[in-house]
């Protein structure tokens, strides 16, 4: 049997460049977290793609505007935009503001999120709160303000064939149980409902819901699973195809799920995970 290769036989993993075929011309795009990780690879990409974005964040002021800035770059417009998306308040502000300078939303990717990890006996109820509301609530309160936004406008045909669309950032936890973040992984199961509840909802009105969970990406959040050798080789037990997403992994999803070549797929979640969900431990056993 052939063996798997180890983290020191693989080479570095190098995104390949790809031509940019501004898929987004024209649209405007908001994305919560995107100072940084997963957040700020997207919303580069939508700039990349024609799409004038709305950097959110709620700490890291310099952070969010380099992001600013290498979206404009490419020839996009953009600012940052310093919002708790847990709070009704401040994001009704957001998109106000957004109103007022873009005109209208056709893009809304829901990115923000975080963890509070700890074994259920000994978890708070404010850490229980603290993921629930950024991870879940947040995500409602910023499509439904969106989604009130695509209704009102319609479809605008020179600019894309749907009326808006509602990006998700989920999770393989919602579909992997995970000891020690039942928090985390309930706030995942609960965007997957929610997602496929507001696509069956709107889809009448050509609005397209969708989500995208990523498996193992190298961002900060995680850097203890990938920063060793040691470490990296024990997480590829988990990933059949043998090398850690990147960042850009999902921004290239997103921005083809985005775009008009994928106007026929709502209510369904892609999983960008390097088939940590086809469970890895049955390859062999079973």
């Amino acid at each position: 049997m052939a063996q798997t290769p180890q983290n020191n036989d693989l080479p570095e993993v190098v995104m390949p460049s790809r031509p940019c075929m501004k898929l987004l011309k024209g649209q405007k795009a908001m994305v919560t977290g995107a100072n940084s990780g997963i957040g700020k690879a997207i919303a580069i990409q939508l700039g990349k793609e024609g799409a004038d974005v709305v950097v959110n964040y709620v700490v890291g002021d310099e952070e969010a505007q380099e992001v600013v800035d290498e979206i404009k770059k490419s020839g996009s417009k953009a600012y940052a935009h310093k919002a708790d998306v847990s709070k009704e308040d401040q994001v009704v502000a957001m998109f106000q503001k957004m109103y007022q300078e873009f005109g209208t939303i056709d893009i809304m990717v829901n990115n923000a999120g975080l963890q509070r990890d700890s074994a259920l006996e000994k978890m708070t109820l404010e850490q229980w709160n603290t993921v629930i509301s950024i991870n879940l609530t947040g995500q409602f309160l910023c499509s439904r303000e969106a989604i009130k936004e695509f209704k009102r406008r319609g479809v605008k045909k020179e600019i894309s064939c749907a009326a808006g669309k509602l990006i998700c950032i989920s999770s393989v936890h919602q579909v992997i149980p995970w000891a020690g973040h039942v928090n985390y992984a309930s706030s995942k199961g609960g965007i997957h409902m929610m997602m496929q509840s507001i696509a069956q909802e709107v889809a009448p009105y050509r609005i397209r819901a969708n989500a995208i969970a990523p498996g193992a990406i190298r961002t900060n959040i995680n850097k203890p699973a990938w920063s060793t050798p040691e470490a990296y080789n024990e997480l590829m037990k988990l990933i059949p195809y043998n090398r850690i997403g990147e960042p850009e992994d999902l921004a290239h999803c997103c921005a083809w799920l985005a775009s008009d070549y994928a106007d026929y797929i709502t209510g369904t979640t892609i999983f960008v995970d390097g088939g940590m969900t086809l469970f890895p431990g049955f390859a062999s056993g079973g």
